[in-house]
């Protein structure tokens, strides 16, 4: 039966071969396609490539034919609107509602089981306030920054040219501009699609140090400081990893690489582009903390900050060890959470390395608090933000605002095709070529990306007025209730153990993971100065 239909494929080419020498020339057709599939069953038997066709020959390709398809067979027909990965049904058509301005309502009550360990919920007032009528904002900027910056608390997070089209990044930045928010580069450099519609821009400094690098890969003083200069680019963010795939590097290879890639990043053409796992230009916290100096000193004043996933806990308090030590403090720390999306990562990276954003985050705020700093360094955030609910969350346990990757794509008209790493997106968005991104009408997603941004941010402040606050500063741990157990409800006050001020420092923390990576951590070194029990 396995050979069944490879006979019959044979059987029919001789049968149509004979029809048409004794009736007519019209049984060709049945040849051509009886013998085109006698052929593919010829092959799939002499090859040694697949078992599966050399088994089956012929019907073992409708098994290819449906794993192809499989992903629009469940988004499009077997998906509920809860259920879907990484992004929902119900989360993806918010941000297309929003940015269609499309009044997003929800008829019915929710479909989300109120009982799974999943699920939280925002706690209102008796008393609500009065809605604010414009989008807050934090100032970031501490004593060490001559020009701080009025910061949204929505804004882009990285995507950098080349991961995306250039027809999506001026989508977004030309939005930016519109709305007054920060649009964050990536670390593929400030490219001329960046530059297009002047929204503020945040140029992130990656390994690569791609747009001010040496022939040999490490940092250019002097192409730095000739374009952070630039009143566009407003702060600057070193990239220290990456949620999706902390400590991997990456490979651009010669054939992807045109010649606005090469100018934006100052790399050779011909020449695959290495993106390292770690940075050259610092090996250590305190160079770490004199690298920010100087790039701080380089682009006149501007704040300065590092972005990373959380790993191992002592390597980031050895980062607070040493700016304690060198008095030299960040304006800001962008935390990036596992669950964030990339363009491509190995699976084991995506999958299973670097804290998810809610613990990496609680745990850098409280770091901070425990050396005293929390009010001197803004805290960002990143990670599968896509409503008013995320930002409110994630503000309450730590963060000062927020950024969106997959949230902005979707506004610009990602479907979730999960085709970011072929090249071939079917919507333009992250794709090089110009038949495909071309598709993207950029003034049209540029209102997409506007009307997305200043949706949410009036669905914040009506969260926030439910919940009887009239600032985001007000909103603390205890704001947000989650579910631990079928009949466990914790606020995230009780859930995670806040720190007080200062205690790190003078020896009274008795935090179990806190206080022994506290006690591993030097200022001069990324390694423990022993072995912490965590």
């Amino acid at each position: 039966m396995r050979y069944a239909a490879f006979a019959i494929s044979i059987i029919l080419t001789i049968v149509f071969v004979i029809l048409t020498l004794v009736f007519s020339n019209w049984w060709l057709i049945g040849v051509a396609i009886a013998g085109l599939l006698a052929l593919v069953g010829t092959y799939d038997i002499c090859q040694t490539k697949h078992s599966i066709t050399r088994s089956v020959p012929i019907l073992a390709h409708l098994r290819f034919l449906m794993e192809f398809i499989s992903p629009e067979m469940r988004q499009y027909f077997l998906e509920t609107n809860t259920s879907g990965r990484p992004f929902n049904r119900d989360q993806r058509s918010l941000v297309y509602e929003r940015s269609k301005n499309i009044e997003g309502l929800k008829p019915f009550g929710t479909e989300i089981d109120v009982y799974s360990d999943e699920y939280e919920w925002i706690m209102h007032s008796i008393a609500p306030t009065k809605k604010s009528e414009k989008p807050f904002r934090t100032l970031v900027g501490g004593e060490q920054c001559k020009k701080p910056y009025s910061c949204s608390l929505l804004n882009i997070s990285s995507m950098s040219f080349g991961a995306i089209s250039p027809n999506a990044i001026m989508a977004m930045n030309q939005g930016a501009k519109k709305a007054g928010f920060a649009h964050w580069t990536g670390e593929g450099g400030f490219s001329p699609y960046h530059q297009r519609y002047g929204g503020d821009i945040v140029w992130q400094i990656g390994t690569g140090y791609f747009g001010c690098r040496n022939d040999d890969g490490t940092f250019n003083s002097d192409l730095f400081a000739e374009q952070a200069v630039e009143d566009q680019i407003k702060m600057v963010e070193i990239k220290i990893s990456q949620g999706a795939k902390p400590g991997h590097g990456g490979v651009l290879p010669a054939a992807k690489i045109t010649h606005e890639i090469a100018q934006t990043r100052k790399i050779p053409m011909g020449e695959d582009c290495l993106s390292p796992p770690a940075h050259s230009a610092f090996q250590t916290p305190i160079e770490l903390c004199h690298y920010v100096q100087h790039l701080r000193d380089l682009s006149g004043g501007k704040p300065v900050g590092f972005k990373l996933c959380i790993g191992m806990p002592h390597e980031f308090l050895a980062i607070c060890k040493a700016m304690l030590e060198t008095g030299i403090l960040p304006d800001f720390i962008n935390v990036d959470g596992g669950e964030g999306g990339t363009g491509a990562a190995p699976p084991e990276f995506s999958n299973s390395m670097g804290a998810p954003l809610i613990e990496g985050l609680v745990f850098v705020h409280n770091s901070l608090i425990g050396c005293g700093l929390r009010d001197k360094i803004k805290v960002a955030c990143a990670g599968k933000v896509s409503s008013a609910a995320h930002i409110v969350r994630n503000l309450a346990i730590g963060a000062d605002w927020c950024l969106a990757a997959r949230g902005f794509m979707l506004a610009v008209g990602c479907i979730q095709a999960q085709k970011c790493h072929t090249n071939t997106c079917p919507v333009g968005v992250a794709t090089q070529q110009p038949g495909r991104y071309q598709a993207l009408n950029v003034p049209d997603k540029a209102e997409r990306v506007f009307r997305f941004h200043s949706n949410t941010l009036e669905a914040f402040n009506e969260l926030l007025a439910a919940m009887g606050l009239e600032h985001p500063d007000e909103l603390c741990p205890h704001h947000v209730s989650k579910r631990i157990e079928p009949n466990k409800v914790q606020t995230y006050q009780a859930a995670y153990k806040f720190l007080e001020s200062n205690v790190l420092v003078n020896g009274t923390c008795h935090h179990p993971i806190l206080a022994k990576a506290w006690a591993a951590a030097a200022a001069d070194t990324f390694r423990p100065n022993h072995q912490p029990q965590t």
